[in-house]
């Protein structure tokens, strides 16, 4: 889970909000090359279950460039050690949950630069990834402290609905064909 106001230093690219097609878009326009998709979060918190729940959704469906799932996860604890596991030259799109504004929860963000994943909750963790894809699963508290209890109050429904809309529009720009799905990479299609 993230915020971003102190370390961030990205560009934000969009806020989609059951705008599936501008997403699909934007991610075909910046995301270049080989992808590894570096799902942050873990299912012991409701709202960052997300990432987690996104990566397995991957997985089953035969995507092989997935870090972090249910079973799986890439948290606080093993972070560093995940990252390890991202292969060299590729681009690694961080996947986690968000807290924002009343109304842009239930919002999809794709931002250029690093994720800081857990700034919101107090944590000090190593920047991940080229692109980052945020889902907006609840109302920031402006409290780091409380910023916790509210992932954890956060409604399941939210988390599912902004899963499948990320799967979703992952499917459309990095499609797994026949020939490509025992590859480890996928790569957008023009």
């Amino acid at each position: 889970m993230t915020t971003h106001e102190d370390k961030f230093k990205g560009v934000t690219i969009g806020v989609y909000k059951e705008d599936g097609d501008r997403l699909i878009k934007d991610m075909k326009k910046h995301i270049k090359g080989e992808v590894v998709f570096f799902c942050v979060g873990t299912d012991r918190s409701t709202g960052d279950s997300f990432a987690p729940y996104v990566g397995s959704m991957l997985e089953e469906k035969g995507y092989k460039n997935v870090i972090g799932t249910i079973d799986d996860p890439a948290h606080a604890i093993n972070l560093e050690e995940r990252m390890k596991q991202i292969p060299e030259g590729v681009t690694v799109v961080a996947i986690d949950a968000s807290l924002g504004k009343q109304n842009s929860v239930g919002s999809l963000q794709l931002i250029s630069g690093a994720l800081y994943a857990g700034a919101g909750v107090g944590k000090d963790l190593p920047p991940v990834g080229d692109y980052q894809i945020q889902g907006i699963v609840n109302v920031n508290s402006g409290s780091k402290g409380m910023n916790q209890l509210v992932l954890q109050a956060t409604r399941f429904k939210v988390v599912m609905h902004l899963a499948k809309q990320l799967v979703a529009a992952i499917e459309e720009v990095y499609p797994i064909h026949n020939e490509t799905i025992n590859n480890a990479y996928i790569t957008a299609v023009k």
